[in-house]
């Protein structure tokens, strides 16, 4: 490979992860609206949200990383000898820092103040949102995915089903087990309410209007 091939492959893998940094800025700040909004975090985060309520021995975004870890050991266990591991290795450093970047978004959105429920409702709508875009942003990076989607992709890939399907699956589970856990400790849904279950819905379809738009885009310029 000469040294042009080269530096070009180094410069398209800087741009793609820096892609797909952007978009877990993106997803975490949507994972912040979602919080601040006061109607259930978005499905993926609503069980860290409701455990960090329970027990304060991780922050919010540290619960995050449990679930990553559960999540890759999900993945792992379902690809079994086709696994990439050194996708596994990156995926866990991205884990950890989609945790912390949760805790940044979180904390620098803390100053907003929502009142109403119509105020409630649109920035739970606006978390869904941007969300969905940070999770496209990053499957167009096409350099390494979050545990939850990488996990959601390899079962989709075992299973032959579409991956928002399996998305959406994903996120009506983590609905329910969020709502268990604050029925059990706290007496009262807290962290998931209604704005999960539209959000279930709303993001995997959100995810597939940009994926419209942005084929509607590139073959218009393709004319």
């Amino acid at each position: 490979m000469k040294l042009t091939d080269n530096l070009a492959w180094y410069k398209d893998i800087v741009k793609r992860y820096m892609l797909f940094l952007l978009g877990l800025f993106i997803a975490s700040m949507g994972v912040a609206f979602s919080t601040k909004a006061g109607l259930g975090t978005s499905p993926v985060a609503s069980v860290p949200y409701s455990i960090s309520l329970v027990s304060s021995l991780l922050t919010f975004g540290g619960w995050l990383n449990l679930l990553s870890v559960i999540q890759i050991i999900t993945q792992v266990a379902v690809l079994k000898g086709k696994c990439n591991y050194a996708e596994i290795a990156i995926q866990t450093v991205l884990a950890f820092v989609y945790g912390y970047l949760t805790n940044l978004s979180v904390w620098l959105i803390r100053g907003i103040a929502v009142t109403g429920y119509l105020m409630q409702f649109l920035f739970m709508l606006l978390g869904c949102v941007i969300l969905a875009l940070g999770i496209w942003i990053q499957l167009k990076g096409g350099v390494a995915m979050l545990p939850g989607e990488a996990m959601n992709r390899a079962i989709s890939k075992v299973t032959g089903r579409r991956y928002e399907n399996i998305k959406i699956f994903f996120d009506i589970l983590y609905i329910v087990v969020s709502a268990v856990i604050s029925f059990a400790f706290l007496g009262k849904l807290q962290g998931v309410r209604e704005g999960s279950i539209i959000a279930a819905f709303a993001v995997g379809s959100i995810i597939k209007m940009y994926n419209r738009i942005f084929e509607c885009v590139k073959n218009g310029r393709n004319r």
